[in-house]
């Protein structure tokens, strides 16, 4: 199983106490027994957060991927316009604690923004988050148009990790970046492009694998 890199910081300083501790119990410091299994679960949890399994799954132009593991929170009309400039279709998915983190873009092409907006900490699940939270948005110029990804932090996240920068090349269901722990992704598609909406609200999602929308012309 790989890792996100930004897990080691917090993955080898954990485990290295669980060893220490475990040294500690054999040797008769028996009053260390419930922290040290308090402990090996926060680090077998660290393990589980960071993870960053490889995926697969359909690809294509005509295919818009989830970049985020988790729950569709909302299939929403806005007006989005920092990059599409139009209505849109935006599709929320909500990532608890114990999904995977690692971020993936939607589908390939140039990116065309990159920008990163301070903001509150709400639960990322709450419709507002999505205008209110700390959140980094990538712009992406696509085969069929464009798209926008937007990075959210909820109330425990606090670490937005975003690979991309303008003018580089993204490849579809590879890696665009990461939430630290707990967090929401949302996907804008420009009304004017024809697409049909592929998930529901409630439907669990898989970065890298599932289809949130397909084009149809």
């Amino acid at each position: 199983m790989a890792f996100a890199p930004e897990g080691w910081p917090f993955i080898i300083p954990t485990w290295v106490l669980v060893a220490l501790g475990a040294c500690a119990v054999a040797r008769g410091m028996t009053w260390l027994v419930v922290p040290e299994v308090l402990l090996a679960l926060v680090a077998v949890w660290l393990l589980v957060f960071f993870r960053n399994p490889i995926r697969t799954g359909p690809r294509g132009d005509s295919l818009i991927i989830a970049p985020a593991d988790g729950q569709v929170v909302e299939i929403v009309q806005v007006n989005e316009g920092m990059y599409l400039e139009s209505g849109a279709t935006r599709i929320s998915t909500f990532m608890n604690v114990f999904n995977v983190h690692v971020n993936r873009y939607p589908v390939s092409g140039e990116v065309e923004l990159v920008h990163y907006n301070p903001g509150k900490f709400l639960h990322a699940g709450a419709p507002k988050a999505s205008l209110e939270n700390e959140q980094s948005s990538v712009g992406i110029r696509g085969a069929r148009g464009r798209v926008l990804v937007r990075q959210i932090a909820g109330l425990i996240a606090r670490r937005i990790v975003t690979d991309a920068h303008a003018g580089t090349q993204a490849v579809q269901a590879e890696r665009m970046g990461m939430i630290r722990f707990g967090s929401r992704v949302d996907v804008f598609i420009p009304n004017a492009t024809p697409v049909r909406v592929a998930v529901r609200v409630g439907e669990r999602v898989h970065t890298g694998t599932t289809v949130l929308a397909e084009y149809t012309a």
